[in-house]
């Protein structure tokens, strides 16, 4: 049996993500490994974050301090979205340098970049924790049985610790692996970034995704229009890559001036984007269970409105730091109507979103609970057959 071991109390780790592009088009993910990523440096300990990318003139070797090796993908398969993605380069990257880390931490799809990744650990016998962010559901795709049959099912069950967001997804991951994968639940925190300025002097409603038919931006374009027709002031911003939406999108808010669809930010600039506005929207359907964007919107210090759909509706009804509405049009415009016409109400929510990311939802516990988890990992080699 291959040993691992440290001198000291810090330790070398890898994250892997499936993607990494100028315009953060693959979310959450990235942004929650790269936030575990910083709290595990505050710690001492070291994080090389290994990804496929697209999009870079100049591949870049460094993501937010911390060290990054990147790969081209190559689209293996048409029309799966990120599932078709590979990185050749990527796989062959690691079986050369495996040997140097003490734990890993995959953030899974079931993709052709991070599959075969998280298949050449087990069999290396590098000990790994997965986190699957609600990407892996079972019947999600008709495809999907038989990878989970065949790959999947196996990785669960080997990792040291299945990390899950919500009692659904525990339960999907626990019908996938066949009840003996070690499933954990850990929360998506999240930095307590510099609060909006609230400088603006017609207050801004913002959309922050991508532009998917999921993320129902037309819709927030729709209640655009409406609350433009019963004369209340304000400007309403979409920022996101297009992912099908965009010339809906387009057509729509060229009818109104004060509705704009800017394209994307850099990776990891939402936030700082944030800060200009009033009102963080996302009215997306279906599953959403811990968006980072509706975090990062609560850590800036704005009232968020999501529909019953997302999974932090719960935690905006318990700090009572926005509204959670029915999905559509008709109940985005009443909800920021709301907002606009109560300023007091709004701000005070953000500042009740701005402190529960402060108090309870930050990245301390998180950072935390991860050491622990890579500690025990790496000393628990024998429960790897």
């Amino acid at each position: 049996m291959e040993t691992r071991t440290f001198g000291s109390d810090r330790m070398r780790i890898l994250h892997a993500v499936t993607l990494l592009t100028p315009d953060g088009a693959y979310g959450g993910p990235v942004r929650v490994s790269l936030n575990q990523a910083s709290a595990l440096r505050i710690r001492g300990h070291s994080v090389t974050l290994a990804a496929g990318e697209r999009g870079f003139d100049v591949r870049p070797k460094w993501a937010e301090g911390n060290p990054l090796v990147a790969r081209r993908t190559l689209r293996l398969v048409p029309r799966v979205g990120f599932a078709g993605l590979s990185a050749p380069g990527l796989l062959t990257w690691f079986l050369r340098t495996h040997g140097q880390f003490q734990a890993a931490h995959v953030h899974l799809a079931r993709d052709l970049v991070l599959l075969p990744m998280a298949v050449a650990m087990m069999r290396a016998r590098l000990p790994y924790v997965l986190q699957t962010h609600g990407m892996i559901l079972p019947g999600a795709h008709p495809l999907a049985p038989l990878t989970d049959r065949t790959i999947v099912r196996k990785l669960l069950c080997h990792a040291h610790e299945v990390f899950y967001l919500t009692t659904d997804e525990r339960d999907a991951l626990d019908e996938i692996a066949g009840g003996n994968a070690r499933l954990t639940p850990l929360p998506n925190g999240v930095p307590l970034y510099q609060a909006a300025t609230h400088s603006r002097r017609v207050p801004e409603v913002l959309y922050l995704s991508r532009l998917h038919s999921r993320k129902r931006p037309v819709d927030f374009v729709t209640a655009a229009m409406e609350l433009n027709a019963r004369g209340v002031s304000a400007d309403y911003t979409l920022i996101g890559p297009d992912e099908g939406e965009g010339r809906k999108v387009q057509e729509a808010a060229a009818q109104a001036p004060n509705i704009n669809w800017v394209g994307p930010v850099e990776s990891g600039a939402g936030p700082a984007r944030m800060q200009q506005a009033s009102i963080y929207v996302l009215p997306s359907l279906g599953p959403e269970p811990y968006p980072m964007a509706v975090l990062e919107a609560m850590s800036v210090g704005l009232p968020v409105v999501v529909t019953d759909q997302c999974g932090l509706a719960p935690l905006i009804r318990k700090y009572d730091c926005g509204l959670v509405i029915e999905p559509g049009a008709p109940s985005i415009a009443r909800a920021v109507n709301h907002l606009l016409s109560a300023p007091d109400v709004a701000r005070a929510m953000g500042e009740r979103g701005r402190s529960a990311v402060k108090h309870d939802l930050g990245m301390s516990y998180v950072g935390q609970r991860l050491e622990m988890s890579y500690a025990a990992a790496a000393h628990d080699l024998g429960r790897l057959p």
